[in-house]
């Protein structure tokens, strides 16, 4: 028996272009032969389930001989297509058609009352017979009167029992095999447990407080089933509509806002199908301390760490006092926003989070702040939330005639990683053989060489601390001799970076007839042992498009026909080179060197594709004509244009490139008109030239002209101090400037040398005086030698008349 096969490419939908798919086997003879379904689904709209329709027709006066029909309809109101690869193997029987062997419902976790009847559900479907068996713990079960198998395969346990004569219980873990003529399928594994309520872990204990305050209580019990907790005042249950309680269902009871009528005897109650218990009492009085007029913020009670699996409610707890009321606030230690999803706060501070997911994972701090001021107190917990592994990918039911390969994928996410397991009928595949090999961490199963003893189901059993998970396949042995021929003339070439064009040649007409489909297998070529993806399209169809695959990579691929009964022998392998990437856009920077000239400058990108080179353009603004390319080698990072106009604006361009083309450019503007030299100001006695040294050697010069000329204005006035006591003592010659004219110096009252002289015609001449502070006549102090310093400049003699 064969099988049409739509592999699998990772878990993903794949395009499945045509316009319809409708298919009609006639089978006139009364043997079991394969046929397959694909389950089809439209882009955007939920597809019905693929019709099968059975008729029987009448052939003269021959006997009936059963006629089946397979009808493979599609679905869809586009050209567009997406099939998933969920393969479901069906038999065509003279009395009908029965699909492959699988799990109708699978025994599941439950809680068992001792003493009481106990049903574990079994239920499959497949192609009977059917041989249906149970086992406990791994061994396998027998019946007896108490123990007896169900006709629809179900388990019934008569009086379950916690402890039997031999010490023994009925807990434990259950699981069902079902098997028929092409394999054994085993179920998961069911964890039975007898109802308990033990004693309370935790009584609740008594405490005092304020009128107006808060009180908590606490009691702690473990039971099978967990246990539903009330509490009660003085033997009387509280009515839970007061909001002033808050009870969480870990079974803390708080109180805000405490009154006298709350004083009294509290105790909690359990119960679950297995009995009733009271906790001991605890009494709630009033604290003889009276309360201070201003009190800290106290956490009595923060977050603890709760460890969950998803679409469960977290509770966090946090109740805090003081005076005033503190202000309770909730963030978590990562900075992430807590979200409003689901989000609620219980009593006054208790955060519970309603359906939570593996983003809810973290570290919650509960924050009591006093109102008014930045006085606050902290506690955090961690929430961790675990989810039970899901498929990704399934493995696919494949046929394979003798001495080829199956490849059998199974991918499984899952918080934590799940582990994966292979079975093969059932039994462990702990020790694969020299044909038989688990890559890539279990998730994918080699078989190489098939023989008859390699047909088997197959099962992927994907487990973690939330739960498990299976998913099965079947491989089926085929006549070669019955299957196509492999497609020919295959061909492979690049279409982009990221695709890759695959083409074959039509059949002949005959041949076609046969074909129900293709299926192509890609993979890395450099990776031979690695996933192997693969895509199905239709019989109409003789060129494909592998798309997201990655830049300047080479693909192995080759092609198998599907028949009825089964798939081809590969064709031949080809090869294929997905386009290069160009580089990045580059980041450039620019500097104006001169008025004519601005330096680039430039880093290699990073990222994608190898450097061949630069390019270099540059126009002046507004101008549309590039001036280039300037092209210049990968190791270059600098370049300097020059030749430009002055007071000009630029727009220099550039761009990185490759064997495979020019990457993007990238533009910057550049402006010389706040660069243009202006004339210099020259002064008649010095010719100044413009310093081209650097700042800092600027500032060392600057420094030594500025100390030199202190040093200098120091010996001047000490020198000028020393000669005008010396002029005071009669050489006043040599303080004036010879002239005709009649010249008189005097020393005023106030210590001022004054300076009097008048010409033939009476006229005063100029004087310049370099004042500096003398002592005042009204200072009181005695007068001292003058040390300032005239200078004293004649005016030449005018011309007087004849």
């Amino acid at each position: 028996m064969t099988d049409f096969v739509i592999g699998p490419r990772a878990g993903v939908w794949l395009t499945f272009a045509m316009l319809s798919l409708t298919m009609a086997l006639e089978l006139t003879e009364p043997v079991e032969r394969a046929s397959q379904q694909l389950e089809l689904s439209n882009t955007f709209t939920a597809c019905q389930p693929v019709q099968r329709d059975r008729e029987r027709v009448q052939e003269g006066p021959a006997p009936t001989t059963p006629k089946t029909f397979v009808n493979f309809s599609s679905c869809f109101t586009g050209s567009e297509l997406t099939i998933r690869y969920n393969l479901l193997l069906f038999v065509v029987t003279d009395r009908g058609l029965l699909s492959e062997l699988s799990f109708v419902e699978q025994p599941s976790d439950v809680t068992a009352v001792r003493d009481r009847a106990l049903i574990l559900n079994c239920q499959v479907e497949g192609v009977q017979p059917i041989t249906i068996t149970w086992r406990k713990d791994g061994w396998t079960l027998r019946g007896g009167h108490r123990v007896s198998l169900l006709n629809n395969g179900s388990l019934c346990i008569r009086n379950f029992q916690k402890k039997k004569e031999n010490n023994e219980s009925d807990s434990g873990e259950y699981d069902c095999t079902a098997q028929n003529r092409f394999g054994l399928l085993l179920s998961r594994k069911a964890r039975v447990q007898v109802a308990t309520l033990p004693r309370f872990h935790t009584h609740p204990q008594s405490m005092e407080v304020q009128l107006g305050g808060v009180a908590r209580f606490q009691c702690q019990i473990y039971g099978v089933p967990r246990a539903t907790i009330t509490w009660e005042l003085n033997r009387v249950p509280l009515n839970m509509d007061d909001t002033r309680y808050t009870l969480l269902p870990t079974g803390v009871l708080q109180i805000t806002r405490v009154r006298q009528q709350d004083l009294g005897s509290y105790r909690c109650v359990a119960v679950n199908i297995a009995n009733t218990r009271a906790s001991q009492e605890a009494s709630l009085s009033q604290s003889v301390w009276s309360p201070r007029a201003d009190q800290e913020p106290v956490i009595l009670s923060g977050p603890q760490n709760l460890t969950l699996t998803i679409h469960q409610t977290a509770i966090l707890e946090c109740i805090a006092t003081g005076n005033p009321k503190p202000i309770v606030s909730w963030s978590r230690l990562d900075g992430r926003s807590i979200g409003v999803d689901g989000i609620q706060v219980l009593g006054t501070g208790n955060l519970m989070i309603s359906d939570v997911t593996v983003h809810h994972s973290g570290v919650y701090v509960c924050a009591a702040n006093k109102p008014g001021t930045r006085v606050r107190r902290t506690a955090q917990g961690r929430l961790v939330v675990q989810a039970p592994p899901e498929f990704v990918q399934w493995p696919q039911s494949v046929s394979k005639p003798a001495g080829s390969t199956a490849v059998f994928t199974c991918v499984a996410q899952g918080v934590p990683e799940p582990h994966l397991v292979w079975l093969k009928n059932g039994n462990i595949l702990t020790t694969p053989n020299e044909n038989i090999k688990l890559t890539h961490s279990n998730s994918m199963l080699i078989i190489k060489q098939i023989t008859s003893s390699d047909e088997a189901i197959y099962q992927c059993i994907a487990k973690n601390s939330a739960g498990t998970n299976q998913a099965s396949a079947r491989l089926a042995v085929a006549l070669s001799q019955e299957l196509p021929e492999p497609p020919d003339d295959v061909r492979a070439a690049a279409v982009s970076q990221n695709a890759i064009r695959l083409s074959w040649r039509e059949p002949a007409l005959s041949v076609t007839e046969e074909i129900i489909g293709y299926v192509l297998h890609i993979r890395k070529a450099a990776d031979s042992e690695g996933k192997e993806f693969q895509e199905a399209v239709s019989k109409t169809t003789f060129q494909h498009i592998f798309t997201n695959l990655d830049p300047s990579t080479a693909y192995s691929m080759y092609i198998k026909a599907y028949s009825p009964l089964g798939a081809s022998p590969q064709s031949q392998l080809i090869t294929a080179t997905t386009a290069g990437e160009v580089p990045e856009p580059l980041i450039f920077f620019t500097r104006v060197l001169n008025s004519t000239a601005v330096q680039a400058f430039w880093e290699m990108p990073p990222g994608r594709g190898l450097i061949g080179g630069y390019k270099l353009y540059h126009r002046k603004v507004p101008s549309s004509g590039l001036v280039g390319p300037r092209v210049l080698p990968s190791s270059a990072t600098s370049f300097t244009i020059t030749l430009l106009e002055p007071s000009a604006l630029y727009e220099i361009k550039m761009l990185a490139f490759n064997q495979h083309g020019d990457g993007n450019s990238t533009g910057r503007f550049v402006s010389l008109r706040d660069t243009t030299e202006k004339p210099a100001h020259r002064d008649a006695a010095c010719d100044c030239k413009k310093s081209t040294e650097s700042p800092l050697s600027g500032i060392v010069v600057g420094v030594h002209i500025g100390m030199a000329c202190i040093i200098f204005c120091v010996l001047f006035l000490m020198l000028g101090y020393r000669r005008s006591l010396f002029g005071c003592k009669g050489i006043k010659e040599s303080w004036t400037v010879p002239q005709a004219g009649h010249s008189m110096v005097q020393e005023g009252q106030n210590g001022h040398l004054e300076a009097e002289r008048k010409d033939g015609a009476g006229k005063a001449i100029e004087m310049t005086e370099l004042n500096g502070e003398a002592p005042s006549e009204d200072s009181g102090d005695p007068v001292q030698p003058s040390t300032q310093l005239q200078v004293v400049i004649e005016q030449p003699p005018t011309a007087q008349n004849p």
